[in-house]
């Protein structure tokens, strides 16, 4: 799919306000209302638009330490590959989970509601996983910059 600018602007606007209008929306990107309906349907049909979802604040949730956390396999073959992302799949400390390259084989975005709550999933819980050979993590003091696209 070739996305223009104007589809930028689309995706731009509803990624700040995924409660704008469709008319609302139209307006800021100077597009008639259909027209604009017509591009965000053939936006969500190609699965440039996977979801609208909110953006949750969790610090008003009482969640305050936010943590990366790396973690390195003894092996990555298929089977524990799997049996890894079944495991971290379940907890609801994990934010957000990635493959990566360099020594670790996952960084995970870790939320939990005091640092001992950290400490203790990160001991008790990570530790434990059949197969993790070693676990690096870093306190997030301060989110300095988030942005879409």
């Amino acid at each position: 799919m070739n996305v223009d600018a104007i589809d930028l602007k689309i995706l731009k606007h509803l990624q700040d306000n995924a409660r704008l209008s469709n008319q609302e929306l139209a307006d800021l990107v100077n597009l008639s209302a259909s027209a604009c309906h017509r591009r965000v349907k053939i936006l969500e049909a190609n699965g440039v638009i996977e979801k609208y979802q909110a953006k949750v604040n969790y610090e008003k949730l009482g969640i305050k330490i936010e943590a990366i956390v790396e973690i390195k396999l003894a092996q990555l073959t298929e089977n524990d590959h799997n049996f890894f992302l079944s495991q971290i799949k379940n907890f609801d400390e994990v934010i957000n989970a990635y493959i990566i390259t360099g020594e670790s084989n996952y960084v995970l975005h870790v939320a939990t509601k005091d640092l001992n709550s950290f400490s203790h999933f990160v001991i008790n819980t990570l530790n434990k996983i059949k197969g993790v050979v070693s676990i690096n993590s870093k306190i997030i003091l301060q989110k300095i910059v988030q942005k879409p696209l």
